[in-house]
């Protein structure tokens, strides 16, 4: 059965980017930035879900899929709810939390992975006031097992 948390998701390629952290902390700000980001440095982003998410581990994978009521929508600071194409489902490839107070410039190993619903997955903790989009995309780059 799902679990809905706060975050967002955005489809990047072929993963997902399912991004945390506390209130006003950016996420949908994030979300909409690796959107607009789209066929420059990277290739392909759909936005999954906003604000709130849904997680589901199945078949070894982490499943996200947008909150029903929220499905396509996301909030663009300054200018409100808005309605952008979505994916229903997508498998999780890292999570990016922000504002997070482990953040550091050179990361211990134990802070690079997360279990996730039994799930082991990479992640990227980004400090509160840090530019999160420039992480995020170097982390796209790399090989799934060295983010």
């Amino acid at each position: 059965m799902p679990s809905t948390i706060h975050a967002s998701a955005v489809l990047v390629g072929a993963r997902a980017v399912l991004i945390r952290g506390p209130s006003g902390s950016g996420k949908s700000r994030l979300a909409f930035d690796l959107i607009s980001a789209a066929g420059g440095p990277v290739r392909f982003a759909r936005l999954v879900a906003d604000d709130r998410a849904e997680l589901e581990a199945v078949g070894g994978r982490l499943l996200v899929r947008p909150a029903p009521a929220l499905a396509g929508l996301i909030e663009v600071h300054g200018l409100g709810i808005r309605r952008l194409p979505h994916e229903p489902v997508a498998v999780v490839g890292f999570v990016a939390d922000l504002a997070a107070v482990d953040a550091q410039g050179l990361p211990e190993r134990e802070q690079t992975r997360i279990i996730i619903d039994g799930i082991a997955l990479a992640r990227i903790a980004v400090a509160s006031g840090e530019a999160a989009l420039p992480r995020v995309i170097a982390a796209l780059h790399l090989p799934e097992s060295a983010v």
